[in-house]
């Protein structure tokens, strides 16, 4: 692939996230200099990740800081998160964001913790977490079952997946929605991880 390419594919990929070319890492720039290919492909995944149909762009964007913050991308966050702004998420809706990706983190390594061990103590104490944010959320309790899944999946937690999959599903969210959210969290995380 030719550098003229390259740099139009790298100016698209800008354009499309409203970043500034030059905010591109080192590593975006040195897999565009030597195999565009990817990056090419990464735009085009990108593109049709946050395009899914069975979620609305405030929500695909609110997924994909989701991820940033998770994967604790300053790059991504300062990307993602005027994005999410533009499609109408309120400052509620982003705290929330936050507060779900935290509350996930410590939920994911203690219920892994479990899983992983499969003594009976370990299975039988209460927790004793507090998650009071996810009983009445701002963005719906849906969504914020959607987003608590999406990042459960990032971190490995299998039984936290299933458990929210399982609470999707009673609330009505087909199968497509769930696959749809958690393809775009694969994607973003792919790019998390070169930005």
């Amino acid at each position: 692939m030719s550098t003229a390419i390259e740099n139009e594919t790298l100016l698209g990929l800008a354009d499309m996230l409203k970043v500034a070319p030059e905010s591109f890492s080192e590593e975006i720039n040195l897999i565009a200099a030597t195999n565009g290919r990817y990056i090419k492909d990464l735009k085009i995944n990108l593109s049709n990740g946050l395009a899914y149909s069975n979620l609305s762009k405030k929500e695909s964007y609110l997924l994909a800081l989701s991820v940033a913050v998770n994967e604790k991308s300053n790059s991504l966050k300062a990307t993602f998160l005027p994005l999410a702004k533009a499609e109408g998420a309120t400052d509620e809706e982003i705290a929330e964001t936050y507060a779900c990706v935290s509350l996930l983190n410590a939920n994911n390594v203690f219920y892994r913790f479990r899983h992983f061990t499969k003594k009976e103590y370990y299975e039988t104490t209460p927790a004793g977490i507090k998650m009071t944010v996810m009983m009445n959320p701002v963005m719906g309790k849906e969504f914020f079952e959607l987003m608590s899944l999406a990042v459960s999946a990032l971190n490995g937690c299998e039984l936290c997946v299933n458990s929210h999959e399982a609470s999707l599903v009673g609330l009505g969210t087909t199968q497509a929605r769930i696959y749809d959210a958690v393809r775009l969290t694969a994607i973003v995380r792919s790019f998390a991880v070169i930005s």
